[in-house]
């Protein structure tokens, strides 16, 4: 980046992202392609995009708390598990071509507004959360493979995140989000130690990112909170649909 006010539109553009991330997901999905525009090579993109994810996270995780809201240790547990798929995950994405995987990604996320708009409400008495026995080993499997993804390229994985802990363990959109914020930061933080040791990261513009990233998290897991879950129920329709039209017919190569 040569121009200041690139910088100024990267913090406004983290800001959004950090937003988007914290309360439903795919907001990689936008600074990535920002990212490659600027003029970073997909794959270092891919990488400085983390350094801002960890921050967001950091800050989100810390908004939540701050709030009332932890789901520990079952987080901590999904956390472990998604680490060590998300460090595979990673090398794959150092040098692999993702172009047919952004639209395999937008039929993902169509079906994810599907099951948003179309799942019945679960009643109140049917949201007791669970997270212990076979429910705590099918998450650790399954959180797994969702870091395998993460590690790769993280985009839109939120929404399958919040949408499996709400549905498989019955928690709600806020309490599910806070462990989104806590999982996504463990194995984005393994991811990141993966793209480090490759040179895939430019340190300068990814802190820049992530003062806009961590800040629109701060914000969004404060304001989740006193919303609560008809608001993110609403916001997370909204980008879906947002993102799965920008992956159907604007695709860009991110990787």
């Amino acid at each position: 980046m040569e121009e200041w006010y690139h910088y100024v539109f990267l913090i406004a553009v983290g800001f959004i992202v950090g937003c988007i991330n914290t309360i439903a997901g795919g907001g990689s999905l936008i600074s990535l392609p920002v990212l490659i525009f600027l003029g970073l090579p997909p794959s270092v993109a891919n990488g400085t995009n983390r350094v801002a994810v960890v921050v967001q996270n950091t800050l989100g995780t810390v908004g939540f708390a701050s709030k009332g809201v932890s789901t520990m240790p079952f987080n901590i547990y999904l956390g472990i598990s998604a680490l060590l798929g998300a460090i595979l995950g990673a090398y794959i994405a150092v040098d692999i071509k993702g172009e047919t995987f952004n639209r395999i990604l937008a039929v993902i996320m169509v079906v994810v507004v599907l099951i948003v708009v179309f799942k019945p409400k679960m009643k109140l008495e049917e949201m007791q959360e669970l997270i212990l026995g076979k429910h705590l080993w099918l998450g650790v499997i399954a959180f797994f493979f969702f870091g395998i993804y993460g590690g790769f390229i993280n985009a839109g994985l939120g929404f399958i995140i919040i949408l499996f802990l709400h549905y498989v363990n019955k928690m709600t959109l806020v309490r599910a989000n806070a462990t989104k914020v806590v999982v996504v930061l463990m194995y984005t933080l393994a991811a990141l130690v993966v793209f480090v040791l490759n040179d895939k990261v430019d340190w300068a513009v990814g802190l820049v990112l992530a003062i806009g990233n961590g800040t629109g998290a701060w914000v969004a897991s404060r304001v989740s909170v006193n919303k609560g879950d008809g608001f993110v129920r609403v916001f997370l329709v909204i980008v879906v649909c947002v993102m799965a039209l920008k992956l159907l017919f604007f695709t860009t190569p991110l990787v």
